[in-house]
C-alpha cells in the first residue's frame, strides 16, 4: 500500500519534516537498507540525543536489552516482507528511566517503488500499568470466588469435627491417653479453622463487624504485642499524625493485618532492622486513581508499615497477593498472609499499595475510607466458664451434620432444642405456637425465605424472641460486601485471630 503521495519533491519532504516536529507522537523513518535516517523532534527530545547519534543503528542503544532481540526480529521480518508491524518495547528516556513504547511501522513508496519505512511511537507505560492492575484484580476476584466456596465448605466440616470432639470429651474424662489424643485433634481443628479464616479473608467473605474507630489509638495499643512478636533486634517507631480522621473498620481484623505486616517485615529484615508504622490522613485524587483503577477517589486514613529489609524484586511483586505464594522454605509460611490483608482491605472498601526497592526496603500502605462519625465506644469482653441454660432454642441449619452437631452441643449444656432444615420449616414451627426463646439460624439459607425475613416474621409472632445468626462467611441480605449490619448479632464459626499472630509472606 502506498503511504505517501507519488513524486514527493524535496520541498514537500521539508514541509513534512517541519510538520512532523510538531506532531504529538514520535516519528522515525528508515531507508531501503533498513537503517534509520531521520527522527522527528519529539523522538529526539524523548531520548535526549541528537540526530547524528540516533541515525543508522544508534537508536537501538536506547532499547532495553531484554527487548532488543525480539524488537530486531519483528522489524527485520516485517521489513523483508514489506508488511506493517506493531510492537511494544522498552525505550530509555532522557532521564534514564525505561518506558514502554508502542511502535507502529509501515512501508512507504515513491513513484511506485518501495522507499523505506515510517514509524510512529507513543509512550504507553501508564496504560500498561492500568491494564496489568485490572487483569490482576480480575484474577484475584476469580480466585476469591473459588477460595471462598471451598473455605465455607471446609469450615462446615471443621465445625462438625470440632463439635463432636467436644461432645466426646465427657466420655473420655479420666482416660489420660484418650484426653491427650483428643487435645491433639482439637488443636488440629483450631489450625484448620485458622486456615479457613485466612481463606475467607482473602475471598472477602469473612463476616466483618466494622465500627468507627481511631486507628491511631488502635496502633498505640499494639505496641507491647509488636515488641514481643518482633524481638529486641527490631527497632519500632510509630508516627501518628495529628488530627487523624476516624475510619469504619473491624478493629480485630485491622489489628491482625498490622501484626501480619509487621511479622512479614521482620522476616524481610532477617530479624534485625527498623520497622516504622505511620498513620495519617490522605486524599486520593483522579490522577492517582487513573493509574490505580481499583481505588476510588476520596478521603482516606492511611496506615503504612515500612521496613529496612531486602525489598521485593519486580517479578515477585506481581505475585505477592496470590494465595499460597511464598518465598519462605516449606513449612515456614502458608503464603496466605498478604492475600488475607488484601482481601480484608478490599472488603472494607479500602486500597492497598506496595512500594519497594531491592536492597532498600518495602512500604505497604493501607488506605481505609474516612468516616466522619464520632468514635464508637468499645465494650470490654470478659471470659469465664461455659454455662448452659434451660431455654428452648430453635436451630435452623441446612447442613444436616452441622445442625446435629450444634443441637448436640446445646443439649449437653441443658437447652431444650428444636431443629429445622430451612427457613420455611422454622417459620412453620414458630407459627404453630410452640414456645421458643431463641432463634439460632444460619445466615445463608436455601429457598425463597431468607434468614432476615425469618427473623422479622418470628419477632412479629414472638416479640421477645432472641435472634442469633451464625455463618462461616457472610453474604446476602444481612451484610454489605461481608460487612454485617448494625444490630445483627452474629456468632462467627471462624475464630477471630486478634489474640494471635498469623505468619505469612
Amino acid at each position: 500500500m502506498d503511504h505517501t503521495p507519488e513524486n514527493v519533491t524535496d520541498e514537500g519532504e521539508r514541509f513534512f519534516k517541519e510538520l512532523a516536529d510538531f506532531a504529538p507522537v514520535m516519528i522515525w523513518r528508515a531507508s531501503t537498507d533498513k537503517l534509520c535516517d531521520w527522527f522527528n523532534k519529539p523522538w529526539l527530545d524523548f531520548v535526549g540525543r541528537t540526530m547524528e547519534q540516533e541515525v543508522g543503528n544508534g537508536w537501538a542503544e536506547g532499547v532495553h536489552k531484554q527487548d532488543f532481540d525480539r524488537c530486531l526480529q519483528v522489524y527485520t521480518t516485517s521489513f523483508d516482507a514489506r508488511e506493517t508491524f506493531s510492537m511494544i518495547y522498552q525505550l530509555r528516556r532522557r532521564d534514564g528511566e525505561y518506558r514502554y513504547i508502542l511502535d507502529n511501522g509501515a512501508p512507504f513508496y515513491r513513484n511506485g517503488k518501495f522507499a523505506g519505512y515510517f514509524g510512529s511511537c507513543i509512550d504507553v507505560t501508564e496504560q500498561r500499568a492500568v491494564e496489568t492492575q485490572l487483569r490482576e484484580s480480575q484474577k484475584l476476584d476469580a480466585l476469591g470466588q473459588l477460595t471462598g466456596g471451598v473455605a465455607h465448605d471446609f469450615n462446615n466440616l471443621l465445625q462438625v469435627i470440632g463439635g463432636n470432639l467436644q461432645l466426646i470429651a465427657k466420655d473420655v474424662a479420666g482416660n489420660d491417653r484418650a484426653e491427650v489424643r483428643l487435645d491433639n485433634a482439637l488443636t488440629g481443628v483450631k489450625r484448620g479453622a485458622k486456615l479457613a479464616s485466612q481463606l475467607l479473608a482473602f475471598a472477602r467473605r469473612q463476616p466483618l463487624a466494622p465500627r468507627v474507630i481511631s486507628l491511631g489509638r488502635l496502633i498505640r495499643g499494639l505496641d507491647d504485642m509488636l515488641r514481643r512478636a518482633l524481638g529486641e533486634a527490631v527497632e519500632i517507631e510509630t508516627v501518628i499524625a495529628g488530627g487523624l480522621w476516624n475510619a469504619l473498620v473491624d478493629a480485630a481484623q485491622m489489628e491482625t493485618a498490622i501484626l501480619n505486616l509487621a511479622i512479614n517485615a521482620r522476616d524481610a529484615m532477617q530479624g534485625r532492622g527498623k520497622l516504622t508504622i505511620e498513620a495519617g490522613n490522605a486524599s486520593l485524587d483522579d490522577s492517582y486513581t487513573a493509574l490505580n483503577p481499583e481505588a476510588a477517589p476520596g478521603q482516606y486514613v492511611m496506615v503504612a508499615v515500612s521496613d529496612t529489609g531486602m525489598g521485593i524484586s519486580a517479578d515477585l511483586l506481581e505475585k505477592v497477593f496470590d494465595p499460597f505464594f511464598t518465598t519462605k522454605p516449606q513449612g515456614k509460611g502458608t503464603g496466605l498472609g498478604l492475600s488475607m490483608v488484601h482481601g480484608f482491605v478490599k472488603q472494607s472498601g479500602g486500597h492497598i499499595k506496595i512500594y519497594t526497592e531491592v536492597g532498600q526496603g518495602t512500604t505497604v500502605r493501607v488506605y481505609l475510607p474516612r468516616n466522619r462519625d464520632l468514635e464508637d465506644s468499645i465494650a470490654e469482653v470478659t471470659s469465664g466458664p461455659v454455662v448452659g441454660g434451660t431455654e428452648r432454642i430453635l436451630v435452623v441449619e441446612d447442613d444436616d451434620d452441622v445442625r446435629d452437631t450444634v443441637a448436640g452441643i446445646l443439649s449437653e449444656l441443658g437447652y431444650d432444642i428444636l431443629q429445622a432444615r430451612n427457613a420455611e420449616s422454622a417459620l412453620a414451627i414458630i407459627e404453630s405456637g410452640v414456645a421458643i426463646d431463641v432463634l439460632f439460624t444460619d445466615m445463608v439459607m436455601p429457598g425463597n425465605l431468607q434468614s432476615v425475613d425469618l427473623a422479622r416474621k418470628a419477632r412479629l409472632k414472638v416479640p421477645d424472641i432472641v435472634v442469633l445468626y451464625t455463618s462461616g462467611y457472610s453474604h446476602g441480605a444481612l451484610s454489605h460486601s461481608g460487612r454485617v449490619d448494625l444490630g445483627i448479632d452474629l456468632l462467627r464459626v471462624c475464630p477471630r485471630t486478634s489474640s494471635g499472630i498469623t505468619e505469612f509472606s
